[in-house]
């Protein structure tokens, strides 16, 4: 059923709301997470990023190949020995399956040090995710093999499946078999709305067998800044004309109108907000309960600034920004809607296919890099 854009009331006048002069006594990020539900997680698995972002009150992290290349290359002679080593163990192994050891190896060294976090809240955070390979996201039975893989490597993971159809399907399947997810490739209301009714029909199904649910953390990503930049490049595929400043709201209104439903329906599955552009990925949801992951540097930005963290994720977005959106976007409307894509049309969302693409580089740039110090170029 069709969910019509409701009414909602102007913004207050200046370009960044929240903001104040001034400096925060106590870090912005660390004051969120004492005085509010709002989450935060770290947007890497780089220990030493883990460790100062858990000092500003994190109490989750993430890796994925993209990740995995940034640590590797920030230290290659530290890891050029340890991409022989698992050559040398495994002989017969592929590049790209020495390549996703490493990124197990990387998981697993921020799980244990979540671990901690992770028994005091009850399986709810403390909690590492670990993206399945890109190269499965249209085949649930193998997103559903890699998930159970993964879910093994530590107690405390959790599993990022793509909310592609592919991974609709895989989610509630591995959802029922007690794995805790995290969606990703994921931008718009229809999908979040997929992967929340996928979660409960997952939790349903353990239930149902007397199966224990309350220690499953499931989580669904909206990649707010990947939305922002999908909104501009369509804009400039077609030709539209907008108010340039329009542009950067396009997630967070997403975010929010999801946001919106899930309370309304009792999903138990709480959005993540990503893919960070500017200040509003986080301070226009403060006070959710919801989880922010800001890679680490734009966490150090944040508490550098002077945006003052006060509740806004029950403040609606200026009623002639959606206005402007929805009229001049398509694609925004898709991502708005309630009923804007189908699951049949999540693979081929604009924001999907520029995500998977990053993903499935990434992927090789990895194996790239594994190749390159086992047969190195001689001419180099």
């Amino acid at each position: 059923m069709t969910e019509t854009v409701q009414p909602v009331p102007a913004v207050p006048a200046g370009a960044e709301r929240g903001a104040v002069a001034g400096t925060n006594p106590v870090p912005a990020l660390l004051e969120i997470t004492r005085t509010t539900p709002t989450c935060l997680w770290n947007d890497s698995a780089d220990l030493d990023e883990l460790r100062g972002s858990m000092g500003f009150g994190a109490v989750g992290a993430t890796c994925n190949p993209v990740i995995a290349l940034a640590v590797i290359r920030s230290d290659l002679p530290r890891w050029r020995h340890r991409i022989i080593e698992l050559a040398t163990e495994r002989p017969t192994a592929r590049e790209d399956e020495i390549g996703w050891l490493l990124v197990e190896e990387l998981s697993r060294a921020a799980a244990q040090l979540l671990e901690p976090v992770f028994e005091v809240h009850g399986g709810r955070n403390g909690r590492l995710s670990v993206q399945t390979d890109p190269r499965h996201h249209r085949h649930a039975a193998a997103l559903v093999e890699q998930a159970m893989h993964f879910h093994g490597l530590a107690p405390n993971v959790i599993v990022k499946i793509p909310a592609t159809a592919a991974g609709i399907e895989a989610i509630e399947e591995v959802s029922y078999r007690g794995v805790s997810v995290n969606a990703t490739v994921s931008f718009t209301v229809p999908q979040a709305l997929a992967v929340a009714e996928a979660v409960e029909g997952g939790l349903r199904r353990r239930e149902a067998e007397g199966l224990e649910v309350s220690s499953m953390g499931p989580v669904c990503t909206i990649m707010v800044g990947r939305l922002d930049d999908w909104m501009k490049a369509s804009a400039d595929r077609d030709r539209v004309v907008l108010d340039p400043g329009y542009y950067e709201w396009a997630g967070v209104a997403t975010f929010k109108r999801a946001y919106d439903l899930y309370r309304r329906r009792g999903y138990r599955t709480r959005l993540l907000s990503a893919a960070f552009r500017n200040h509003m990925h986080w301070s226009e949801f403060v006070g959710g309960d919801v989880v922010i992951s800001p890679p680490y540097d734009w966490q150090l930005r944040f508490n550098a600034s002077t945006i003052r963290p006060v509740p806004r994720i029950d403040v609606p977005v200026a009623p002639q920004v959606v206005a402007a959106l929805y009229e001049a976007l398509p694609e925004f409307r898709r991502a708005y809607d309630p009923d804007g894509l189908s699951p049949a049309e999540f693979d081929t969302y604009g924001a999907t296919r520029r995500t998977l693409r990053q993903f499935l580089a990434a992927n090789a740039d990895l194996e790239a890099l594994v190749r390159d110090v086992l047969v190195p170029n001689p001419a180099t």
